[in-house]
C-alpha cells in the first residue's frame, strides 16, 4: 500500500520546518537509512532518513518551501508494483493518511538513533504514519521512535507498559518487535496531549502597524528560531520565579595563572579563554553544592550527578546553548577545544539536538561586548544561569586596607526559586567566586 512520508519533528520545539533540499527524485528506489532530504528546523539544518524501502512515487512539497507544518505529507512512497497512475485513477488504494488531530503536535517524532555526534542528525521516521506518542498514568509522555510506535500499533502493544532501551529510555524497534500484546483491559488509556504553551501575542500586527502608518519601516519576517526564542523566554519570565544574586570577582590571580599556562601550552597550540575557566569553575561549583545541580520538572525537582553546563552562543538571528556534558571531569584544554567546536557548529547551525538540549546550569557572557553587568533569563528547565560581564580595572581596597587597582569582573546569578532557595544560591555563587579567584585549586 502506498505510504505518505510526513514532515518530521526533528526537535522538541519544532512545529514547522523548511524543506531545504531533496536528495531523491521521483522514481528513485530507497531503503531504510537513505537520506531523503535536508530539513531546516527552528535550530538547525538536519538530514532526514528513510525507515522503509520503496520507490519515491511523488514529491508533494517543492525544494525550498518554507513553513511546512509538522506531519504534513511531503512525499509518497510506493511499494513494488505500485504506480502513482494507479492511485490517481482510483485503481489502487489512496496513501495512508495521518491522524492529523492526534499527530499535528507530536514533538517526539525523532527517529531511532537521531542526533548523531556529526551534527547532521538522523531525521524522524518516514514511511508509514506513526501514531501520536502516548502518555502514562501520570500524564507523562512515553518517548518512542515513529517506527516503534507504528509496529506497536500494528501488534496492539501498549507502549506505556514497555521499557525502552534507547537513549534516555526511548522505546526503539528492538523493544517492540519481541513484545507481546497486553491482555484485554490491561492497556492504559493515553491522556490527551496538553497544548504547547504559546507566548501572549499582545497587540495584533495590524494594530501595531496602524500606529506607524505613514512612517518608513522594514517588516522583518520571523523565522522558526526567533518565534521559539520569543515563546520560550516569554514563558520563562511569566512562569519561572527569578531572583538575582550579584558578586564581583577579582581576576588578577586567574589572568596571571592563564599567562603561565599559555607559555607551557604554546607548543601544543592551546590557548585558553577566561570563559573556559568560568565553565570549569561553574562545573566544579555544582559538584561542591550538589543540591543546586538541579532542574524543575513540573511537579518535582531532578538533581543531576554530572555537571552538564550550557553556554550561550550568539548566532545570526538568535542563539544556541550547547551543553558541555560531564564538564567537571574534563581538563581546561579539553573544555576549550570542545567549546570552540560546539560554537563553530552552532554558528553553522549544524548541532544535533542532543548537543543543545539538557544541562542544569547555563552561562551567558557579554563581557566581550563591554557590558559590565546584566540579568540573564533562565532557560527552562535549568535551575540557574550566570550572567558574566566585562573584566575592568577598578580601584579596590586591599586586605591591608590600602587602596589598589585590581581587575574585577561582575557576575549575576539568576536563580529559579522553585529549585534553589536564596541561601543555597548564595552558596553556589560563593563557590564559583572562590574557584575563579583561586584557579590553581581547580586543577587539584
Amino acid at each position: 500500500m502506498p505510504t505518505e512520508i510526513l514532515m518530521p519533528a526533528l526537535s522538541p520545539t519544532m512545529e514547522e520546518g523548511s524543506l531545504a533540499k531533496w536528495h531523491v527524485k521521483e522514481g528513485d528506489s530507497v531503503k531504510a537509512g537513505d537520506i531523503l532530504a535536508e530539513i531546516e528546523t527552528d535550530k538547525a539544518t538536519m538530514e532526514f532518513e528513510a525507515v522503509d524501502e520503496g520507490v519515491i512515487g511523488k514529491l508533494l512539497v517543492a525544494e525550498g518551501t518554507e513553513g511546512v507544518k509538522v506531519n504534513t505529507p511531503i512525499a509518497v512512497l510506493l511499494e513494488e508494483g505500485e504506480s502513482m497512475d494507479d492511485i490517481e485513477s482510483g485503481a489502487a488504494s489512496p496513501p495512508k493518511q495521518a491522524n492529523k488531530a492526534a499527530a499535528a503536535k507530536d514533538e517526539t517524532a525523532t527517529a531511532e538513533g537521531s542526533g548523531s555526534g556529526s551534527g547532521s542528525g538522523s531525521g524522524s521516521g518516514s514511511g508509514k504514519t506513526a501514531p501520536a506518542a502516548p502518555r502514562n498514568d501520570k500524564g507523562e509522555r512515553v518517548f518512542a521512535s515513529p517506527l516503534a510506535r507504528r509496529i506497536a500499533a500494528e501488534k496492539g502493544l501498549d507502549l506505556t507498559r514497555i521499557t525502552g532501551s534507547g537513549p534516555h529510555g526511548r522505546i526503539v524497534r528492538a523493544d517492540v518487535e519481541g513484545a507481546e500484546p497486553a491482555t484485554a483491559g490491561e492497556a492504559a488509556k493515553p491522556a490527551d496531549k496538553a497544548p504547547a504553551p504559546t507566548a501572549p501575542s499582545g497587540p495584533s500586527a495590524d494594530a501595531v502597524m496602524a500606529m506607524y502608518e505613514g512612517r518608513e519601516y522594514q517588516e522583518v519576517k520571523l523565522d522558526g528560531m526567533r518565534r521559539t526564542i520569543a515563546a520560550r523566554l516569554t514563558e520563562a519570565k511569566q512562569t519561572v520565579p527569578h531572583f538575582y544574586l550579584r558578586r564581583e570577582i577579582r581576576l588578577d590571580a586567574l589572568l596571571k595563572f592563564r599567562a603561565e599556562l599559555h607559555a607551557r601550552l604554546e607548543p601544543r597550540g592551546v590557548k585558553l579563554s577566561v570563559n573556559d575557566f568560568i565553565i570549569k569553575a561553574c562545573a566544579q561549583a555544582l559538584q561542591a553544592v550538589p543540591d543546586a545541580n538541579a532542574v524543575w520538572a513540573g511537579d518535582r525537582v531532578l538533581r543531576l550527578k554530572p555537571s552538564d553546563v550550557a553556554v550561550a552562543v550568539a548566532i545570526e538571528g538568535g542563539l544556541f546553548t550547547p551543553v558541555l556534558k560531564d564538564a567537571e571531569m574534563k581538563s581546561l584544554s579539553a573544555l576549550s577545544a570542545e567549546m570552540k567546536d560546539l560554537a563553530r557548529r552552532a554558528r553553522d547551525r549544524k548541532l544535533a539536538p542532543h548537543e543543545y538540549q539538557g544541562g542544569t546550569f547555563a552561562i551567558s557572557n557579554l563581557g566581550m561586548f563591554g557590558i559590565e553587568n546584566f540579568d540573564a533569563v533562565i532557560n527552562p528547565p535549568h535551575g540557574a544561569i550566570l550572567a558574566v560581564g566585562a573584566a575592568l580595572k577598578k580601584p579596590v581596597v586591599g586586605k591591608d586596607g590600602a587602596l589598589t587597582v585590581a581587575t574585577v569582573m561582575s557576575v549575576t546569578l539568576s536563580v529559579d526559586h522553585r529549585v534553589i532557595d536564596g541561601a543555597l544560591g548564595a552558596k553556589l555563587l560563593q563557590q564559583i567566586v572562590e574557584n575563579l579567584e583561586n584557579p590553581m585549586a581547580m586543577l587539584a
